[in-house]
């Protein structure tokens, strides 16, 4: 059987470009045998961190929302995909408010392998890098993290300019390779 793929889409557009990216790495993943996911954050509600501590000695969050279901289902995927647009070149909001919620019970999140999906109006793969970091400080954080690959949706600034990419081959095809 393959493995549990699940997809992160942090985008606050259905149909935008890093979630048809999201889109197309599911069809791969599925073509590949795997079972997979995706959550649409926007669908869901998740608070900000209020930096309480509570969860430091409980590995529970005090705010009843979406990310305890979240959260479950991040530690019992063996794939994580996290895509965002990048926002004045950074992860958005939303991408970040679910990292931070992770506190809880980060170091459960063990040995996953992690793909990151980016979409941006800028056109150089180098701008994208300080997204990718923050990306990175999260997975460096927890046990055993492996970066697999980087989907790059540059050049995407109106909703669906990702059509007809190179990266919506790629996220196929990195899709497949799970």
């Amino acid at each position: 059987m393959g493995k549990k793929v699940l997809v992160l889409s942090a985008s606050p557009r259905k149909g935008g470009n890093s979630d048809l990216l999201c889109d197309q790495f599911l069809l791969g993943a599925q073509e590949a045998g795997n079972q997979t996911e995706k959550i649409f954050l926007g669908d869901k509600k998740i608070g900000y961190c209020t930096g309480c501590e509570v969860c430091y000695d409980t590995h529970k969050c005090v705010q009843k929302d979406d990310m305890v279901e979240i959260l479950e289902k991040i530690i019992a995927a063996d794939v994580i995909v996290m895509a965002t647009p990048v926002y004045f070149y950074t992860m958005n909001a939303q991408m970040k408010t679910l990292i931070d919620r992770t506190v809880p019970r980060y170091e459960e999140i063990t040995g996953k392998e992690f793909y990151f999906i980016v979409a941006a109006a800028d056109s150089s793969k180098e701008s994208m890098e300080r997204t990718l970091e923050g990306f990175r400080g999260f997975t460096l954080c927890l046990n055993d993290a492996i970066e697999k690959g980087v989907v790059y949706g540059v050049g995407a600034w109106h909703k669906g300019d990702i059509h007809g990419s190179k990266a919506i081959h790629g996220a196929n095809e990195m899709g497949k390779s799970v």
